[in-house]
């Protein structure tokens, strides 16, 4: 046996609960993804002092670890890096650990996370502290989008114009890039974490920047001729087997010779030993490219995952098209790969994604704004282990906790709860919401039961097939139950704009709520916390790509989950709970949230203690 002493990441040194709950229907551990198999053998801990690694037992799959761990020493058998990965979460603030036995293995061998520094640029620092999330939680590729519409963020020795500030968009981290020694340095960095970087040069499209430098579109030939020198330049100074995928982007435009730019392109990243990759829908690939799925549409995800070739499922969705408390939620729930039974001979995984379309000029606000921690936690849950989490009608609608998938919820927010507690404190704007039952009324249409703190109405009515045209009224009821009088507060907000397209009411007028929506607790009408900072502003009735309001960042007092909760006072007993939601033009992403949280003395947040939700 070989000894090795683990080096924990700065975000870990936090933990601070017991790592294991028991009864009352709550998870027997709270490790994130859940082990296949897992055994407490003794809820005693012994300080923590070593692991070994025992050779003896290998396993076929690669990714496949061992775990048993006695008297603070932990003997690792298969995958090293996963199973420190499940240690770290076991070991609690006093370096204690309890006995347990763990044996555990994925259901996709391709779990990734994306990230667009095209459009919004990070330090390396910043994507560091993203590998080191990714890595904890046991996904293993980072798409790292590279290029997009204002900028090329590779370094460019052969068209240095490329990286001029002068042929960017302004106001969009001009002038920054990634030289070849800092991607040679993330790239590094990601595999002693267990991650494949996978870079992706989007082209034709998304390439505002190329034109503006050449004057010409990279499909036409004079574009390919400077194109495939750049392609060839990156490949050079990144070999093959520090990259064995690129990602060749090809979504959203229309080109004259699609066909012929597709195998072009395919051809320049085989020629130099790479597998393509390219998102679909998107111009045409061969089938020897792996298909990134990401079409919301109803139906056409399940049918593209049956064309030939292999594929990985972006359509869950876009953490930054989603209001957080929704997304957490429609990740667990969702159907990896459109399969209930994982099978890998076609279906490699998942990439979960976070693009910035819209200016960010604080780039630590981007994982609060998008809830990425807590995304990433229910996204690496779902694609570890596959299938769903039980017989669902709409994975943006949880059901009730009397339900299968409604029961795995509650307790996967268990697990959710204390590794935001224990390792993620202030940067975890998230608190359990799923068992909050609601009645709810469209229009003249009779109630129907809703489940969670932010309820997407739009899918609420797409499930009971209600139409409704450019205006429509929703009211909401539900019921608190306080322990005694108390006074508590909760974030409450409307319409959550995506953090791409900025299509939504904005910020409400002076004393009110966004789209004129209203909240009542026992009759009396509940305001903003606070006074607007900026009333009335960011009313946008469309999608802003493109345009001068997208350049416009987005500001804590625009996002429920950040801004400061309205305060409420409960008596003890029931307290009704009453929302008014109106829609006044079609297009509006239609919700709404309210969420009782307490928000702690060093800016975490968490559950407020003393009442429960009344079930029907």
């Amino acid at each position: 046996m070989k000894k090795i002493v683990p080096l924990f990441f700065a975000f870990m040194l936090v933990v601070d609960c017991q790592m294991f709950s028991q009864g009352n229907g709550k998870p027997a551990n709270t490790i994130i993804p859940e082990p296949k198999e897992f055994e407490m053998l003794s809820a005693v801990k012994s300080k923590f002092t070593e692991i070994k690694i025992d050779t003896s037992i290998t396993f076929q799959n690669p990714e496949e670890y061992q775990i048993i761990t006695e008297n603070g020493i932990a003997t690792v058998s298969g995958n090293i890096q996963w199973a420190q990965s499940t240690i770290y979460q076991i070991i609690d603030k006093n370096g204690n650990m309890p006995n347990v036995s763990i044996h555990d293995w994925p259901a996709y061998p391709f779990r990734g996370f994306m990230h667009d520094t095209g459009r919004n640029y990070q330090t390396v620092e910043m994507l560091k502290k993203t590998l080191d999330l990714m890595s904890f939680y046991k996904l293993n590729y980072f798409h790292w989008h590279l290029t997009d519409h204002p900028a090329w963020r590779i370094e460019c020795k052969a068209y240095p114009q490329l990286n001029d500030p002068k042929s960017q968009r302004q106001g969009r981290d001009e002038g920054n890039f990634y030289t070849y020694d800092e991607i040679r340095e993330i790239i590094a960095y990601a595999k002693e974490r267990g991650i494949t970087i996978v870079p992706e040069i989007d082209m034709p499209g998304h390439s505002t920047y190329f034109v503006n430098t050449f004057g010409v579109s990279m499909d036409s030939e004079e574009g390919k001729k400077i194109l495939g020198t750049c392609l060839q330049e990156f490949f050079d100074e990144i070999p093959a087997e520090s990259c064995p995928y690129f990602h060749i982007g090809s979504d959203e435009i229309h080109i004259a010779d699609p066909e012929g730019f597709m195998r072009w392109a395919e051809n320049i990243v085989t020629e130099n030993g790479r597998q393509a990759i390219a998102w679909s829908p998107g111009l045409p690939t061969s089938e020897s490219t792996i298909r990134q799925i990401w079409n919301e549409n109803e139906g056409s995800n399940a049918a593209l995952s049956n064309k030939p070739g292999k594929y990985v499922d972006s359509f869950v969705g876009y953490l930054n098209y989603y209001d957080p408390m929704v997304f957490s939620n429609r990740a667990f729930l969702h159907m990896a790969a459109a399969q209930q039974i994982p099978d890998t001979t076609k279906a490699l995984g998942g990439i979960l994604c976070l693009w910035n379309d819209v200016n960010v000029d604080d780039k630590e606000n981007i994982a609060l704004h998008n809830g990425m921690i807590n995304g990433m936690m229910a996204y690496a849950e779902r694609f570890w282990n596959g299938g769903n989490a039980g017989e669902i009608d709409n994975e943006n609608l949880p059901s009730g906790p009397y339900t299968v998938a409604g029961s795995r919820l509650a307790n996967f927010e268990e697990k959710m709860r204390v590794h935001r507690d224990q390792f993620h404190k202030e940067k975890m704007r998230w608190v359990a919401n799923s068992e909050i039952e609601w009645q709810v009324s469209i229009d003249t249409n009779a109630s129907q039961k809703a489940f969670g703190g932010a309820v997407d109405l739009d899918a609420f009515c797409k499930q009971l097939d209600i139409t409704t045209n450019d205006t429509a009224s929703a009211t909401a009821q539900t019921t608190i139950i306080a322990e005694d009088d108390m006074n508590i507060q909760a974030w409450i907000g409307f319409d959550t704009p995506a953090r791409s397209n900025r299509n939504g009411y904005g910020i409400g007028e002076q004393g009110h709520w966004e789209g004129g929506s209203r909240c009542f607790v026992n009759g009396e009408e509940i305001l903003p916390a606070t006074q607007w900072q900026e009333p009335g502003k960011y009313n946008y009735h469309f999608n802003t790509w493109m345009r001068p309001e997208e350049e416009e960042s987005f500001t804590n007092e625009q996002l429920y989950w950040m801004r400061e909760p309205a305060q409420i006072h409960l008596k003890k007993g029931e307290n009704l709970i009453e929302i008014l939601a109106p829609k006044t033009y079609q297009g509006l992403r239609w919700s709404f949230a309210f969420i009782p949280v307490t928000i702690n003395s060093d800016g975490s947040v968490s559950e407020v203690k003393g009442i429960s939700f009344k079930h029907q």
